[in-house]
């Protein structure tokens, strides 16, 4: 992520919520049913331990409680909610409430990070979101208050911790891996608790699930916020939202390549359409000036040109 190149480090940034995608897959074919809480706090807490076991750096000063609000944002309640709007809603209705997160970026980074709301931005993730509408949408799909509910707060809820992650930065020193950790850890430890005395532990945990639990916490989750977090330290915050929509793409892709369906001329526009809202959404990005990279003390937040 040390390139010069924007278009690089937009790619490897988008690596991230293409991972992401296939955490449906994962959780529906090699975890245990109905532990959706437990699974939340298997891909976070042991992922920021491992963190912070090679980092070997602890939050400092005001880094205790930015660690724990951001965990608590992009892990300890997103995961959840995540997995409450999947239990209440088919798949497709979640992804596309998911898709809603680029909009809330960018209404979020007029007021945290004091932005000029982007309209130009703002339609390509109206139009991004549509895009995902048709590609995971079905006929049957129905409607359930508390999974929209909770799908709509799960993307709002990520949504606030990329623009407090961009306004924050990171202390001087402090690697995207080493953040990643802390997050990781922060939301794992909001997790135990109910994790333990809603879920509980699966019985009969077998090699299967033990090798979801690991692609899901050292894959989606350290390696994935490791490269999130990077991308939105040097990349514009609305822009890299915009990436998350290959997130459903990729999980409407591996849930078709494995029932061995093929996808319809509407689903096929949609995957372009919304290709296009990502690629469109760079380039507007690209015609700002470039971000100014500043170091900042431990406790000191990140300034400089955060334009959205």
């Amino acid at each position: 992520m040390n390139t010069r190149n924007p278009a690089l480090r937009t790619v490897i940034t988008a690596l991230a919520p293409a991972v992401w995608g296939s955490t449906y897959v994962v959780t529906t074919h090699m975890l245990p049913d109905g532990h959706p809480l437990f699974a939340a706090l298997m891909r976070a807490l042991p992922a920021g331990v491992i963190a912070l076991l090679v980092t070997r750096r602890l939050p400092t000063g005001s880094w205790w409680w930015k660690s724990l609000v951001l965990g608590t944002l992009n892990m300890g309640a997103f995961f959840p909610l995540l997995f409450i709007a999947a239990q209440h809603l088919p798949g497709g209705v979640a992804a596309t409430l998911g898709a809603a997160q680029p909009i809330f970026v960018a209404g979020l980074a007029v007021w945290i990070l004091g932005e000029r709301l982007s309209r130009r931005r703002m339609l390509w993730g109206l139009i991004g979101m549509g895009a995902v509408a048709m590609v995971v949408l079905g006929p049957g799909a129905a409607i359930d208050v508390t999974g929209v509910v909770a799908g709509l707060a799960a993307a709002l809820s990520m949504a606030t911790g990329v623009v407090l992650t961009k306004r924050w930065g990171r202390p001087e020193g402090i690697t995207a891996l080493t953040i990643a950790g802390w997050q990781l850890a922060g939301g794992g430890v909001v997790l135990i608790i109910p994790a333990l005395v809603i879920d509980g532990i699966p019985a009969g945990i077998d090699g299967r699930a033990l090798a979801g639990y690991a692609w899901l916490g050292v894959v989606g989750a350290l390696v994935a916020y490791t490269l999130w977090f990077e991308g939105i330290r040097r990349l514009q915050v609305t822009a890299t939202a915009l990436l998350g929509l290959l997130s459903p793409l990729v999980a409407a892709a591996l849930g078709a390549g494995i029932a061995g369906e093929r996808l319809s001329p509407v689903q096929i526009a949609g995957f372009a359409l919304a290709l296009v809202a990502m690629v469109a959404g760079q380039l507007a990005a690209s015609h700002r000036a470039p971000a100014i990279e500043k170091k900042v003390s431990p406790c000191e937040p990140e300034r400089g040109n955060l334009t959205v």
